[in-house]
């Protein structure tokens, strides 16, 4: 997750000198967020449907060598057309990381601890966007803007060698003990042959789950592709300067992950019920996150920086749970599909928010739309999954 979330945002920190250098328009780097979201959708939707068959390990192999490949060539590239098809490629593989994470968890892990173990793999997101806009304006300062791209893309070969060298399922893990697997087996639905996509579509808890990531996905694309510009446009920061307000969100990001799984594992610890657990996680953070649609009025930049650092760390422990609810409804046969579907409506909403708000940028100069628009959406969200699955019932496949 943490070289996932580097790659990806790299052209958000350089958007500014990148726009500069290269004569780029808002709408030309909408654009390229668009490309990135479209393979991104397709991506999701391949990558769920593979690492059902194939497993995580494998899987998960193979997406980081093409992706690491695709971050590596935006260094590389001249124009516009190179940089939308480096773009698409890097969406393209990069959609295999959530399916993959899901099921590597619920092959790990049991329900009662399914919620917290998520937001744990889920914070690796933010380190990764902790470490991006400290890392690749240095390079960019020293080096040039193109070895950012090849520096930080070539870093996946070495998460490569780690994962392949250490991660296996737990009935194939030489450390993994009879006793252990056994606790993690101890909700476990029963093996099946695997699920076809349209019979997925008829349960009205994969729409709960759809309609949740539609919603709330691309506020988090928001915040990777355009903060870094916000803070230089709107403050008047330096590329040099974005590093510290951009790690002070992404640090607040990193512990909304966290602490939205335990929200949820702890009442569950509790005798508390799933719904009841899920469901109160999702309105804390949904009530915690109302405050950044006043982030593009402030003057302080340090006001609007916790306010947007709030916000994301809302979004992370609203987002934390809602990854678990695909473990939750379904079988873990299905799991993998369902958030491939998930994911696919997520990148698909933020196709439809890179064009929005770089229209918005270039017509208005502001972000007040774009942040009215983060603050609701939570609550807007949450009523769907409600409305949809109420008592999120499990699916009987």
């Amino acid at each position: 997750m943490t070289k996932n979330y580097m790659d990806r945002q790299v052209i958000g920190v350089l958007k500014t000198t990148l726009q500069h250098n290269l004569g780029w328009s808002e709408i030309d780097y909408g654009n390229l967020v668009f490309a990135f979201q479209a393979a991104y959708a397709i991506g999701l939707a391949a990558a769920g449907w593979f690492i059902d068959r194939v497993g995580a390990r494998l899987g998960y192999a193979l997406a980081v060598v093409f992706w690491s490949l695709a971050a590596m060539a935006q260094g590389a590239v001249t124009g516009r057309a190179g940089f939308i098809a480096a773009r698409f490629f890097l969406g393209l593989n990069e959609g295999a990381v959530f399916p993959a994470s899901l099921k590597a968890a619920t092959e790990w892990f049991p329900q009662k601890e399914r919620a917290l173990a998520t937001g744990i793999f889920n914070a690796g997101a933010n380190v990764g966007a902790l470490l991006t806009p400290l890392l690749v304006p240095w390079i960019a300062v020293h080096w040039g803007w193109r070895w950012a791209f090849v520096l930080v893309g070539s870093l996946g070969f070495l998460w490569l060698v780690l994962w392949l060298g250490t991660y296996r399922p737990p009935e194939d893990h030489p450390r993994c003990s009879a006793q252990e697997l056994a606790y993690i087996r101890s909700d476990a639905s029963p093996p099946g042959n695997t699920v076809r996509w349209l019979e997925l579509l008829r349960y009205r808890q994969t729409w709960a789950y759809v309609l949740g990531k539609f919603l709330i996905d691309p506020v988090w694309w928001f915040y990777i592709f355009w903060i870094p510009d916000f803070l230089q446009t709107r403050h008047g920061l330096a590329l040099r300067q974005v590093g510290l307000p951009t790690l002070a969100i992404f640090l607040m990001a990193d512990g909304g992950s966290v602490l939205g799984g335990w929200i949820s594992s702890f009442v569950l610890s509790r005798g508390g019920t799933v719904n009841g657990a899920r469901k109160l996680a999702f309105l804390i953070c949904a009530v915690a996150v109302l405050p950044i649609v006043f982030a593009a009025s402030v003057q302080s930049t340090w006001r609007a920086v916790l306010l947007i650092g709030l916000a994301a760390a809302a979004h992370q422990g609203f987002s934390t749970n809602l990854f678990t609810l695909p473990s939750d409804m379904f079988p873990a046969k299905a799991v993998g599909s369902v958030v491939g579907i998930g994911g696919m409506a997520g990148a698909a909403a933020g196709m439809i928010i890179a064009e929005v708000v770089s229209h918005i940028l270039q017509w208005t100069h502001s972000y007040t739309i774009p942040f009215l628009f983060a603050g609701f959406a939570y609550l807007i969200a949450l009523g769907a999954i409600q409305l949809l699955a109420p008592k999120l019932e499990p699916v009987a496949i």
